[in-house]
């Protein structure tokens, strides 16, 4: 999911639907390979997620991640180069947002967040939390206030975009 090296793209994308040929429009997101993201400093900052689609993969204008944050976990707090759609599958959490505004996630619960609002989202429950993320372009960036191993930088982004 990063691409702060060429040997982190390449893991990443090998983690994820966006890193070869897509032969069917459906993707078994429960068998994609998490990618295991942690902050530097910050035992309470992981999460796993893997890309289900993204620009030139599977999609043109858009791009899907599915994610897992275990209890007592968080994603960290940031902000996305595009607009983001949040589905809940599974577990309850606090989605915190940049005004101070607390609210509550279940399974079922969705949410939108603009482009460049800074949130976080807690799993506060006792199962795992799993989400998809849909975002509202084939290539993006989330800029981390936590430096994000891998690949350690405030930058994560789609396995397909340069640089």
């Amino acid at each position: 999911m990063a691409h702060a090296s060429t040997d982190t793209h390449k893991a990443a994308a090998a983690k994820s639907n966006c890193g070869k040929s897509v032969e069917s429009p459906v993707v078994a997101s429960d068998k994609l390979e998490r990618l295991k993201v942690w902050g530097d400093g910050d035992p309470s900052l992981r999460w796993a997620g893997a890309f289900a689609s993204c620009g030139g993969k599977g999609a043109t204008q858009s791009s899907t991640i599915v994610y897992e944050i275990e209890p007592g976990g968080h994603l960290g707090w940031h902000t996305d180069a595009t607009e983001e759609t949040q589905y809940i599958i599974a577990g309850t959490g606090e989605l915190k947002m940049e005004d101070g505004s607390i609210h509550a996630v279940r399974p079922g619960s969705v949410f939108v967040l603009p482009t460049n609002v800074r949130h976080d989202l807690a799993n506060t429950g006792k199962e795992t939390l799993r989400a998809v993320a849909f975002f509202a372009a084939a290539m993006f960036t989330q800029d981390f206030d936590t430096v994000m191993l891998p690949p350690k930088s405030h930058i994560l982004g789609t396995p397909n975009r340069a640089g």
